[in-house]
C-alpha cells in the first residue's frame, strides 16, 4: 500500500537522515500520499491498521517524533496532552474545530501579529503558533 513510488519515499527519508525501514516507509507512504494534511498518533496508528500495516502505537509514536526531528512534519500542540503533527512545515496558523477535534490550515497573506512583549535577552522567536478555536454558531 504505498501511494507514493517507493524509490521517492525512500529518498525523502534518507535526504532527512532517517533509515528507510518497512515499518518508517509505510507510515510515510499514508502521511504524505495525499497532500498536506493533521493527523495525530492514535488516527494514525487507525489508518495503518486499517491499511494492513502491522505497526504498534508506540512505533507510530517513536516515528512521528523522528519525522518531526528530521523536518518532515511540524508537531502542532495545544491542552498540554493534544497533539497533531502536520504534513505542512511551512509558516501557518490553524483553526480548531470544537466539534470534530480537526484542525485547519489558516494562511498567513494578511496575519500580523503586533504587540509582543520584549523577548529575554539571549532569545530569538523561532515560530509563532497561533490556534483559534471554533464552534458552531447559536443561530
Amino acid at each position: 500500500m504505498m501511494l507514493l513510488h517507493d524509490k521517492d519515499l525512500v529518498e525523502r527519508l534518507r535526504l532527512a537522515g532517517l533509515r528507510p525501514t518497512r515499518q518508517r516507509l509505510s507510515l510515510a507512504a499514508i502521511l504524505f500520499g495525499n497532500g498536506d494534511r493533521h493527523v495525530s498518533a492514535e488516527s494514525l496508528h487507525q489508518e495503518a491498521v486499517a491499511a494492513r500495516i502491522n505497526v504498534s502505537i508506540a512505533t507510530v509514536y517513536n516515528t512521528l517524533n523522528q519525522f518531526k526531528a528530521a523536518g518532515l512534519l511540524r508537531e502542532v500542540a495545544f491542552e498540554g496532552d493534544r497533539t497533531f503533527f502536520d504534513t505542512n512545515t511551512s509558516n501557518h496558523f490553524h483553526y480548531y474545530l470544537e466539534e470534530t477535534g480537526g484542525l485547519v490550515d489558516i494562511g498567513t497573506q494578511n496575519l500580523e501579529v503586533k504587540g509582543l512583549p520584549e523577548l529575554p535577552p539571549g532569545t530569538e522567536i523561532d515560530r509563532i503558533d497561533i490556534i483559534v478555536r471554533l464552534r458552531k454558531s447559536i443561530p
